[in-house]
């Protein structure tokens, strides 16, 4: 009764019908099949030429399929132009050099079985029907273990899909033509329907939309100089910018590789690992006819090879830089500052020098870098003299002076004497050594601690004293190392330069 003051009310809730798909917990497949688009997506967005690969494959396929979905043309070529299409997946290739390349393998393999089945057919048959079915599968078992061999030396390693082509085909060949009687014929239209297939991948990869492996070649060597000129840069500015408020870094980041702040660490470490896709893209563009801006007959793409190997043998200096950086040992923050000037001046000139010879490279123009080299050796030439004038700033033991002298000065007995009755000036030095050696060293305990605090253990100070002179001896390596980088630049400009001038690029005028 409502309204009275006593009542009761009860409210009775009817539960609502679920429906199928919530009863089955929902579409938890929606989120994940989502997530798998946006990453084709992104797949196919980073690189058109994938999409377009996928395409003219598709077309190849399509084409050689009409002969069997048309009648006319099935009643001419038979069943066997289903060869044709195992021809188009089999030699179709991403680059228009790779597909040349296995398209010659394929046709003089299957061109080579062909001959090899004919001729055993015909002596196996005029052998007698008892003999022939052992001469037969003896050929085959010659044939199977000769090519297997033969695949695995090492000059003929490039051809070893003919030599897997002349196995499958010759194999095919003789057993189907022993079955029908008819091996001549059956080599025939197994040769005709492969060339059908061979020329259609050949004519679709080559004229629609081509993808030309001298020209990725030609790209991926000029974004290696770039990797490399950002990551050394990227590895100089954090190693003097780094106080160590961080803290310890993570071994199992230094392990892994796994720095998130640092891209380009990635791109250098991509560059090492290139040397298998610089060859195999150099070897595919070899049989590329000329193109585009590659219109030189014997085109130097071996020299592309071994300007990257160069290139390579100076990202080892890069990453070793990058070994330094994370290391646990550690030299102290005002240290590294004492030096920043000269290290991050050697490290922008060899930059800049890296990314005018990549420039040069992908603008196809030979031009002098005698000028960047020069200023690259001044600016390595003045580190050295830095270091050798305050050398004694990496031995803990060793007294700052109150005015170290330019290298090369004499010191006479004033000056001497001065330096000793300088009080104050020793005084504010042996103060300054102090505080380098609080401020964000390794190791973490002071040695300041036993000196100050009356402790006169001498085996523990001086081992306190032996680690902080390694740690203070890690920015030598750090220099040694952009140094030793420096030197191996001259090698790279050779080698550049002798691309340069094989290749013919476009001579500069006014550069050097």
């Amino acid at each position: 009764m409502k309204g009275k003051k006593g009542s009761l009310v009860i409210k009775i809730s009817i539960p609502s019908e679920k429906s199928p798909k919530q009863e089955s917990g929902g579409d938890d497949s929606s989120p994940a099949a989502r997530k798998w688009a946006r990453e084709v997506w992104e797949f196919g967005k980073e690189d058109t030429n994938r999409v377009i690969f996928a395409v003219k494959v598709g077309l190849a396929v399509l084409l050689v399929s009409l002969l069997i979905l048309i009648r006319s043309p099935y009643d001419v070529f038979g069943a066997s132009i289903i060869w044709a299409i195992l021809t188009v997946a089999i030699m179709f290739e991403y680059t228009v050099g790779a597909t040349f390349n296995r398209g010659f393998n394929r046709a003089l393999g299957s061109l080579l079985a062909g001959i090899f089945a004919v001729a055993v057919m015909q002596v196996a048959m005029a052998c007698g029907h008892v003999a022939e079915p052992y001469i037969i599968g003896l050929s085959i078992f010659v044939i199977g273990a000769v090519t297997s061999f033969m695949k695995l030396y090492p000059s003929l390693v490039p051809y070893e899909y003919g030599f897997r082509v002349i196995l499958f085909t010759y194999c095919l060949i003789i057993v189907s033509g022993y079955r029908m009687g008819t091996p001549i014929r059956t080599a025939m239209e197994r040769i005709y329907s492969i060339g059908i297939g061979g020329i259609t991948t050949l004519l679709v990869n080559a004229v629609i939309f081509p993808i030309w492996a001298g020209e990725q070649l030609h790209r991926e060597l000029v974004g290696s100089f770039n990797a490399v000129a950002d990551s050394l840069e990227e590895c100089v500015r954090k190693y003097l910018a780094d106080d160590g408020s961080g803290g310890q870094p993570d071994f199992s980041k230094n392990v892994m590789d796994d720095f998130a702040d640092e891209p380009s660490f990635r791109k250098c470490r991509a560059t090492l690992n290139s040397s298998t896709k610089l060859d195999t893209l150099a070897s595919s563009a070899k049989w590329e006819p000329p193109h585009g801006r590659f219109r030189q007959l014997f085109y130097p793409w071996a020299e592309y090879v071994k300007v990257g190997a160069v290139l390579r043998h100076c990202a080892y200096e890069v990453m070793a830089l990058h070994g330094c950086l994370h290391s646990e040992i550690q030299a102290p923050y005002n240290l590294r500052c004492a030096f920043g000037p000269e290290i991050l001046d050697v490290a922008d000139q060899a930059a800049e020098l890296l990314r005018s010879l990549g420039k040069d490279i992908s603008n196809m123009k030979q031009s002098l870098h005698t000028s960047l080299l020069n200023r690259v050796h001044l600016s390595a030439d003045r580190l050295q003299a830095s270091i050798d004038m305050h050398s004694y700033l990496l031995t803990s033991g060793h007294d700052f002076p109150a005015h170290p002298l330019p290298p090369g000065q004499p010191s006479d007995d004033k000056t001497a004497s001065g330096n000793c009755n300088a009080q104050p000036a020793d005084s504010y030095h042996e103060a300054m050594r102090k505080q380098q050696r609080r401020l964000f060293s390794w190791p973490s305990r002071e040695v300041d601690d036993y000196e100050d605090g009356g402790v006169h253990d001498s085996e523990a100070i001086q081992r306190m004293r032996t680690l902080e002179s390694t740690a203070a001896l890690s920015l030598a390596t750090f220099t040694s190392l952009l140094i030793e980088f420096v030197v191996r630049l001259d090698h790279l400009v050779d080698a550049a330069e002798l691309l340069a001038k094989m290749a013919k690029f476009k001579e500069e005028a006014g550069k050097s």
